[in-house]
């Protein structure tokens, strides 16, 4: 399991515009939307895509002025291995 957040910049008066653009994102919710051109943006990995792609999507939703990685799990070391 992979599990990132973002923080996205962005003008106020595109929030709208911007959350469904994120929400369309596969693996992408919005956390928090703080209402003054800042959101914060949960990526989680699943089947059929990578969370490198998710972001990279993010990266292209329109009004989307920045993109900051705020955080990063990975559980992949955590899981056993088979004999």
């Amino acid at each position: 399991m992979k599990i990132v957040s973002l923080v996205l910049k962005y003008l106020p008066e595109h929030t709208r515009d911007v959350q469904l653009g994120v929400e369309a994102v596969p693996g992408a919710s919005v956390a928090h939307d703080q209402g003054d051109g800042r959101m914060l943006v949960l990526i989680e990995d699943g089947e059929g895509y990578a969370v490198s792609d998710s972001i990279i999507q993010v990266h292209h939703v329109p009004h989307v002025m920045s993109v900051t990685l705020a955080y990063e799990y990975c559980d992949d070391a955590l899981e056993p291995e088979e004999a």
